[in-house]
Order: structure tokens, then C-alpha cells, then sequence
């Protein structure tokens, strides 16, 4: 059993003891404070709350909905929904906060609340800070019989998402309906597997080829949008002879393809096409985190543009965007931001506006994909001692490092021409991740090789 308190949200496995796992005493717990937190924060006595398909959801969203309404805060209840539609009602409804209940791409057994602010937006480090303050104190003050919230069931936004999404002038549904697209999509058994046909739907896609689509949250497959997750849709697009494939992940906030020829387009391309396509008709900068691809940096310098890199996390890439005025930004991870529409990964946004590149492109996903640098990431870490001095540890690999271009605003990242590598620690477990790019996985794998040697090399000195 797993209980993980973060300042963007509690995630946990559902059952077992309290404050081992996420039980009804800890959702309980934990929405309570955010809820005091929220009203503290904004004077703002309504939030916002939705969820994906998991099994656990609808427990877990009444639990939430009775505690936010004890302490006399009216519930804007989407029901079954996504990420990005909760952070977009947020907005609109002027609410002082938002609730989605989802565990994003963990195994079925998980869950999580995710804690949005009033503008949508996952809340700061800070507020994080002060919503676990305020659920270990236990200082808590529910509202009186006649002072308790109401809930308010709106199945709405559905259609209030994908209408804004058609609004959006980069977004051509002329062109996407007469390109007769054929498309597979595996929306892993929850909420996109509602979501993303009326989509295709509205945009003018009429064959749909749906797979893992009914939202029962019994995922046939692990529902993370990785190439070894999706060996059903590469063999279903081939199968339908279909122009693509769709993968979402539970919540919809991360999105990748399949090319015609049962290839992954890779999720870390999800981006930079979208980028691509922005940057083509629209003036600006761009930002991801520093563990995504260097492609987007090359189109976005292609594009005369300039990019700029985020610490890694959703918070800290919307803060940067807003710093540097980028017109799109994301995640390596198939987490698109359009600004236009909302400052939050947007599965939906990203789909209509590949849609659109793709078909103004004229030719085949996989040519498309062809037409952007090809790098590979590889992914390694290493288990250290809990007591090891990790921040040590990497200022030692800086020294070692020191005249090659570098950065520490997130850990360390040290470029090396083209090819770069990334030393992380966990929040969670004394781990450091090492993300290395190279233009091969030969040479991706060998640059994660030499810095897992050097860091050995380094712990045996200090030992």
C-alpha cells in the first residue's frame, strides 16, 4: 500500500490502513484542508470537481464532494471528465478552486486528487506547503446544518470544452473533415473514451475505429502512453488500414500517435508537431521541461523563435511560458499547453491542432514525422542510501563537468554539442534519475553509461 502526500496533490493505492494508503479516512483528511485552504485563500465558496473511469472514482468523488460541502462550499460536479475540462471550468465558473480525482497514467488500483487553484492551474509549491500544514494540524472547521454547500450536477462542459476548442482560429475543421482521416483511438477504458470521439465527431472525422473506449476504468493495458503499452492500436491501425492511431492516457492531459505504417510517431514528438504547426502560423517563444527532446529547440530556432527550458513539472513549465510570452509549450511526455485556450496540458487541444498540421501537410503521418529531427532519450536511474548526500553528489559531476554548457535549475543538466544528459533527484525516494539525448539510442544509452560510471566512481572516493 502506497500514500504519497505532494505538494501538487495526494496519490496513494486505494485500500489498507489509514495514512498508508489512499483510504476514505486520508481523501476525507486531506479534502478538508484544501477545501479550508481554498476558502482562506480566495473568500471564493465554490470548487469545482471531476473525474476520470477509474474503478475507485465514483467512492472517492463522493467522499470528496460530502467533505467540500461540510465545510459549506458549493460542488460544480462534472462527473466523469478530464483534466483539462475540470481546469477549464475552473475558469469559467470563477470557482476558488478545482478537484480532479485521477491517478493520470497509474495502474487501476491508484488514485489521486489533484488541487487546482482558482485560475485552473495546478496550485504552487507554497500552496501545496500549506494545504499538508494545514491537514497535519487537524485545525479544521466545518460549517454548521445551515451553513453546509450545495452540489451541482453539470454535464456541460463536454460540449463547452470542444466548442472553444473549434473557436480556436488555428484549428481548421474544413480542412480535417476533407482529409477523410481514418482513426484508431485507445482511450485506455476511461473518460477519453467520451471525450475524444465527440471530438473527432465535431471536427469532422467520420470513421472512428474505437478500442479500450468504454469508460469502465478496467484497463486492458497499462494505461502509461508508451510504444510497450500500445502494441494493440499499432496492430489495429494496420488492421483497418486507418491514416492514424490515438493513444490518451485516463485523464487526457497526455497524448501520442501511431503512424499508417503501425510505427510509434513518439510521444515526444507530440509537441514538437504541434509546435511545428504553431510556430508556422503564430509569433513566439517555447518552453519544456528539461528532460524533453532537444527537437523542439531545433524547429523552434527554424522557426526564428526562441526556446527556453522549465524545471520538470507542469507548474513549473506554465510559470515559465508566462515568464518568456511562449505561444505553445509541454511536456516530452505528449502533454501539449496551448495558451490560447488554457494554461494546462490538453490532450484535445493537441489532437485538433495535429489534426489540422497533418492535414494541411497533405502527405502521411509517418512522412511528417520524417521531417523532424530524430533524436532518442533514454531513461536510467540509480537507488542510492537514504542518508547519501545526493545534492553533493551532483555538485561533484558539475566540477567534473564544469567547462561543458550546463544548468542546475533543476538538478543538472550538461550538454555536449547536440547530445545532453539530466541528473535529477527524486522527491519521493532516494533515486537520481538520468535522462540522456542523443541522435541515436547508441549514443544515448553510451552517455547514460559513462555518467552512471562517473557517478560510481565519485561514491567510491567519498567512501
Amino acid at each position: 500500500m502506497t500514500l504519497i502526500k505532494s505538494i501538487s496533490g495526494i496519490r496513494g493505492t486505494i485500500g489498507g490502513q489509514a495514512g498508508h494508503a489512499l483510504t476514505p479516512t486520508d481523501i476525507v483528511k486531506f479534502t478538508a484542508a484544501f477545501g479550508s485552504w481554498v476558502i482562506k485563500k480566495t473568500g471564493i465558496k465554490t470548487v469545482v470537481v471531476g473525474r476520470d473511469a477509474r474503478i475507485s472514482g465514483q467512492m472517492v468523488l463522493n467522499l470528496v464532494t460530502g467533505t467540500l460541502q461540510g465545510l459549506g462550499i458549493d460542488v460544480i460536479d462534472l462527473g466523469l471528465s478530464t483534466t483539462p475540462t475540470v481546469e477549464i471550468a475552473v475558469l469559467m465558473e470563477q470557482a476558488g478552486g478545482g478537484i480532479i480525482i485521477t491517478a493520470s497514467h497509474n495502474p487501476k488500483q491508484w488514485n489521486a486528487l489533484k488541487l487546482l487553484s482558482h485560475n485552473g492551474e495546478f496550485i504552487s509549491e507554497a500552496d501545496g506547503a500549506e494545504v499538508l500544514e494545514l491537514a497535519e494540524s487537524g485545525e479544521v472547521v466545518f460549517a454548521e446544518v445551515s451553513h453546509l454547500g450545495k452540489l451541482i450536477s453539470d454535464g456541460s462542459y463536454l460540449q463547452k470544452h470542444i466548442g472553444l476548442i473549434l473557436a480556436l482560429p488555428l484549428v481548421d475543421t474544413e480542412a480535417i473533415k476533407n482529409a477523410n482521416f481514418k482513426i484508431v483511438l485507445d482511450a485506455v477504458n476511461s473518460s477519453g473514451g467520451i471525450y475524444v470521439p465527440a471530438l473527432l465527431k465535431a471536427l469532422g472525422v467520420e470513421v472512428i475505429y474505437e478500442l479500450f473506449c468504454e469508460p469502465d476504468g478496467d484497463f486492458q493495458h497499462n494505461p502509461e502512453p508508451l510504444p510497450e503499452n500500445l502494441t494493440a492500436l499499432s496492430k489495429e491501425v494496420l488492421a483497418k488500414n486507418a491514416d492514424l492511431g490515438i493513444a490518451v492516457d485516463p485523464d487526457v492531459d497526455r497524448l501520442c500517435f501511431i503512424a499508417e505504417d503501425g510505427n510509434v510517431f513518439g510521444e515526444e514528438y507530440t509537441l514538437v508537431a504541434v509546435a511545428d504547426y504553431v510556430l508556422k502560423n503564430t509569433t513566439g517563444n517555447t518552453v519544456s521541461n528539461l528532460s524533453s527532446t532537444r527537437a523542439l529547440r531545433d524547429v523552434t530556432e527554424k522557426a526564428g523563435a526562441e526556446y527556453f527550458a522549465s524545471a520538470v513539472g507542469e507548474v513549473n513549465v506554465v510559470n515559465k511560458m508566462k515568464e518568456v510570452d511562449a505561444v505553445i509549450g509541454g511536456e516530452g511526455n505528449g502533454g501539449v499547453i496551448y495558451p490560447e485556450l488554457h494554461y494546462g496540458r490538453d490532450a484535445l487541444v493537441g489532437i485538433a491542432l495535429f489534426l489540422t498540421h497533418l492535414a494541411k501537410f497533405g502527405r502521411s503521418v509517418s512522412v511528417l514525422r520524417s521531417t523532424y529531427p530524430s533524436y532518442y532519450i533514454s531513461k536510467n536511474k540509480i537507488t542510492l542510501t537514504p542518508e547519501m548526500d545526493i545534492k553533493g553528489l551532483l555538485e561533484s559531476v558539475k566540477e567534473k563537468y564544469q567547462r561543458q554548457p550546463h544548468t542546475t535549475i533543476d538538478g543538472l543538466k550538461i550538454e555536449f554539442g547536440n547530445d545532453w544528459v539530466h541528473l535529477r533527484s527524486s522527491n519521493t525516494e532516494p533515486i537520481i534519475r538520468i535522462y540522456s539525448e542523443g541522435n541515436s539510442e547508441q549514443v544515448a544509452n553510451s552517455l547514460a553509461n559513462k555518467m552512471i560510471a562517473d557517478i560510481k566512481e565519485i561514491l567510491q572516493l567519498q567512501n
